[in-house]
């Protein structure tokens, strides 16, 4: 709302996103013989630029950032993040300056990897950090010194995987347009924050499901802290698995891979592996355990792509 009470248009509806994303039902023999019904939730096609739940997550921040004309984003990540990318193209849509954060000084100098090439066209400015320092930067004293040193000081701070309580609360639309479309609602979770959001947006007698794609067993408290941030307490009814991780964040055996690779032959769903494709593997899985009852709907958040 503008200072003379008429609507501001958002300035992230100039990329023009599609909302709602698609929800497409799949024949799958494999789910069928138990009785079990799944649904594609395709949030990989909001936007070709912000994907998914970067797009869920991202968008709001922006429009706080961008209350201050020509502020920059500054935001966190290692050197294959896809919310580095994520961030770098939509200050390059929106002709916002971007700043990225990257874990590992011994990369600077070096040729950059795809990732962060692309972040560098976007016109990202790249700033290396060793992974010590980098693992306290959520420290208010390491963090002004990372923005001082990244002459970041003035800029808008998103934290790595963009997850902070205006993300969360973005998050919850999604969970409302799934409201009545699925017993149980399933996606990959890096930060939490699209699940914490998710979950709020559900109607009460659906449940959430994070797959977590990192090892740790962390997530669940991180979830909590960012809800309770977010909406003043817990909410919701989510879960968090952490035993599909195949030992962690960017681990993709052979196993997986061929999963991913028959599940896009069989339904023409390309299916991005590091996050993905861990959480279709444990439904599939979880469905052949028989831990959900005959006649359950499973929906299936497509967050990513190749």
């Amino acid at each position: 709302m503008s200072d003379n009470g008429r609507v501001t248009r958002p300035l992230t509806a100039d990329l023009r996103p599609r909302l709602p994303s698609p929800l497409t039902e799949v024949d799958d023999e494999r789910f069928a013989r138990h009785g079990v019904r799944l649904l594609l939730k395709r949030d990989d096609l909001i936007h070709p630029d912000l994907i998914g739940n970067k797009w869920r997550k991202l968008a709001p921040n922006i429009e706080a950032a961008t209350a201050v004309p020509g502020r920059p984003l500054v935001t966190f990540g290692g050197a294959y993040s896809n919310h580095l990318r994520a961030t770098a193209a939509a200050g390059r849509l929106l002709n916002v300056p971007t700043i990225g954060i990257v874990r590992g000084n011994e990369l600077a100098g070096r040729p950059l990897n795809p990732s962060l090439a692309r972040c560098a066209a976007d016109g990202m400015r790249l700033h290396f950090v060793d992974r010590s320092t980098y693992r306290h930067k959520h420290e208010p004293a390491t963090q002004a010194a990372l923005l001082e040193a990244a002459d970041a000081r003035d800029a808008y701070v998103i934290p790595e995987g963009g997850s902070n309580s205006l993300a969360v609360r973005g998050c919850t639309a999604l969970g409302e347009e799934l409201r009545g479309r699925g017993d149980v609602v399933a996606l990959a979770c890096g930060t939490g924050g699209t699940l914490a959001g998710l979950a709020v947006g559900l109607d009460p007698g659906q449940r959430a499901l994070g797959v977590a794609v990192l090892k740790g067993g962390f997530l669940t408290a991180e979830v909590r802290a960012l809800q309770e941030a977010a909406f003043g307490g817990v909410r919701g009814t989510w879960q968090v698995l952490d035993g599909f991780h195949f030992g962690g964040y960017a681990r993709v055996p052979a196993e997986l891979t061929s999963f991913a690779d028959d599940f896009t032959q069989r339904h023409a769903v390309p299916v991005e592996h590091l996050y993905v494709a861990k959480m279709l593997y444990a439904l599939l899985t979880l469905t052949e355990r028989g831990e959900f009852p005959r006649a359950t709907t499973l929906t299936a958040i497509i967050t990513g792509t190749p």
